[in-house]
């Protein structure tokens, strides 16, 4: 996480914000401690003899009196200059021009993020999970709505926080500088996975981002066919497509694991467009191989790690949704080759 390495305008109005507050109660902080070791050292010794020091509650010490009005005013002067930078700063924050912004729809759920992208351009809507990609220099408004608990978007590159609260839909501005990938996560604990609960912010040129979102708004690819996807018309509810017979023992076989996917309940919860998958309670699966991690960023995306989450995703992480499936080892390894194409 790279919270104080603004890679966008208003991260970095943040950035100097923090800065300029550290700097003041570092300061602050600095002088009285000053005060008081320089009042310690010179303070009397005391000893048997000493006696106690009597005050007149008449006379008036001139010194220290003025070192305290000094000290107050001089305190009230930084506090009420941190108050004004923090206003300015919040004013600067809500102004971010968004003419041409991309619009971005992301739902938290329990424990893992549904990212919906509008129609944009000549581009169709498309949904993916635990990523999100955005053009270096274009802002972004991303609409944020929690599915279950209370959530926060967090993405301290880019912006500060903003909380998800079941019920009040709200939206989040924000524009990357800079091209990287950065970390986002749930900032409010939100249940046991509460930790595993982040997903990546890649900001790329905007032709790369281009050629990202393009492929996937495309459905997955025909498991009989390397290069043609399915049709763009949606498949008729409950209607799953039988895997058909391929000359090619390859393609055969990812054709059986896609038969695999739907005949053994995974449709039920997922979407693969182009496909008779439908179901909305688990994340989006079209592109499932081109993400970086699997659950929510708590695992490399490679074979190994696919295998043991369809196996038993609770033994990664426990109290996700997903239950167990016991496949056969060789419909484990066909539907593992099908998930593999969805590129």
């Amino acid at each position: 996480m790279h919270a104080l390495e603004p890679a966008g305008v208003q991260a970095s109005r943040i950035a100097d914000l923090w800065h300029l507050t550290l700097l003041v109660c570092g300061g602050v902080f600095a002088c009285v401690l000053a005060v008081l070791l320089v009042a310690l050292l010179r303070s009397p010794r005391a000893t048997a003899q000493t006696r106690p020091l009597v005050v007149n509650g008449d006379a008036t010490e001139k010194r220290p009196t003025r070192a305290v009005i000094w000290a107050t005013a001089v305190s009230t002067v930084l506090l009420v200059g941190l108050v004004v930078a923090d206003v300015v700063t919040e004013r600067a924050l809500s102004r971010l021009p968004v003419a041409n912004a991309l619009h971005i729809e992301m739902i938290g759920h329990q424990w893992w993020w549904e990212t919906r992208y509008a129609a944009d351009g000549d581009r169709p809507a498309f949904t993916g999970a635990n990523e999100v990609r955005i053009p270096v220099g274009r802002p972004v408004i991303v609409s944020l709505r929690s599915a279950d608990v209370i959530h926060t978007f967090w993405v301290p590159s880019l912006h500060g926080k903003k909380d998800m609260i079941p019920g009040r839909p709200t939206t989040i501005e924000f524009r990357a500088d800079t091209a990287g990938e950065f970390r986002g996560l749930c900032a409010e604990f939100c249940g046991e996975q509460h930790a595993m609960m982040a997903f990546s912010v890649k900001a790329d040129t905007p032709e790369a981002f281009a050629a990202w979102a393009d492929q996937q708004a495309l459905p997955a690819r025909d498991p009989l066919s390397a290069d043609t996807p399915h049709s763009l018309a949606p498949s008729a509810p409950g209607s799953f497509p039988a895997a058909r017979p391929a000359s090619d023992p390859r393609l055969a076989d990812t054709s059986r694991g896609l038969a695999v996917f739907l005949d053994r309940g995974c449709a039920q919860c997922h979407t693969i467009r182009g496909t008779g998958a439908s179901g909305t309670l688990g994340p989006d699966l079209t592109h499932l191989a081109s993400r970086p991690t699997l659950a929510a960023g708590t695992l490399p995306n490679n074979r190994g790690n696919l295998a043991g989450w369809i196996i038993d995703p609770n033994s990664l992480k426990p109290g996700a949704m997903m239950p167990i499936n016991r496949l056969p080892p060789d419909e484990l390894q066909a539907l593992l080759g099908y998930l593999e194409t969805l590129q």
